[in-house]
């Protein structure tokens, strides 16, 4: 796995999200229910950034719609959405966190 370091660990208020790039993608850094999780940062249903939405509960609505996805599985938990967002394994040292954009969870 190519785990790269994407931000402290710190910048990321619990049940919040933010927006990094990782070589040319953008992912959503979420903190939610004590974990850190990855997604990709745009909505299934439309081209909007996931990490400008609600966190809570390990899921992430879309602001625009409403569309919720499961941060886990990256399924979608309403509508408008149908189709999940790519997950990304994430992993903690040293209070950075890292993300391997090359081996999807899903």
């Amino acid at each position: 796995m190519a785990f790269r370091s994407v931000c402290p660990l710190a910048d990321i208020a619990p049940e919040s999200a933010i927006a990094v790039e990782v070589d040319g993608e953008d992912i959503a850094i979420v903190n939610s229910a004590g974990q850190i999780y990855a997604v990709i940062d745009e909505c299934s249903h439309g081209a909007i950034p996931l990490s400008e939405g609600d966190v809570g509960n390990g899921e992430i609505e879309c602001y625009m719609h409403g569309s919720r996805f499961d941060l886990k599985t990256g399924e979608p938990l309403g509508l408008p959405a149908t189709e999940p967002v790519a997950v990304y394994p994430v992993k903690i040292e040293n209070d950075e966190v890292l993300v391997d954009i090359e081996n999807p969870l899903n």
